[in-house]
């Protein structure tokens, strides 16, 4: 695999759903050999006003997106299919694979548990994980990858704010299309 490291991207708000304990969130994404890309997340705020599940052991969960979640979808450049990978401060994650645009969800068969490291201080939250691509057959040998980074973030009124590098018309959709704004090529 290519190195691949991107510049720290910004994600905004979806204007339906605006977060203003929120200062910036982050995300740059880079690659380790062998086949492990590694999303870091930088979560700049108020942290008082922002519910952070609590950090345990950490493993296979449903439903991250109901609080504070950190998310990446991850395509082939030239297929339909792609990846849902959901990590939450708790530790716990959840990867799913889609046929196509929200169709054919099942979980996906990842051969090792992505390796998750969390920092949180007054000012914010610093989030990593690394995900191993060998066993993601659709993305294993992809020279090209199309790639959505979002975040969900729970205020303390338990409200949700949808976070994305690019959003689609409408209400917030991270696994539209056009949210797949990152492009990366691999060798």
């Amino acid at each position: 695999m290519s190195s691949i490291d991107t510049n720290p991207a910004v994600l905004t708000a979806h204007p339906s759903t605006p977060n203003d304990a929120v200062r910036r969130l982050g995300v740059q994404l880079r690659a380790e050999e062998p086949d492990i890309l590694v999303f870091h997340y930088s979560l700049d705020a108020d942290m008082s006003r922002v519910r952070v599940p609590l950090s345990g052991v950490g493993g296979p969960a449903d439903a991250l997106w109901k609080h504070m979640c950190f998310e990446a979808f991850v395509a082939r450049a030239d297929a339909p299919s792609y990846y849902e990978f959901n990590f939450s401060p708790s530790r716990d994650w959840a990867i799913y694979r889609f046929s196509a645009y929200r169709e054919g969800m099942s979980p996906a068969e990842i051969g090792q548990a992505p390796k998750i490291s969390v920092r949180r201080d007054d000012d914010g939250l610093e989030f990593q994980s690394a995900v191993r691509l060998g066993h993601l057959a659709d993305l294993r040998d992809a020279p090209h990858l199309r790639i959505a980074l979002a975040a969900v973030i729970e205020d303390e009124n338990g409200r949700l704010s949808y976070w994305g590098l690019r959003h689609p018309p409408g209400k917030p959709d991270f696994h539209h299309p056009n949210g797949f704004a990152l492009e990366v090529a691999r060798s």
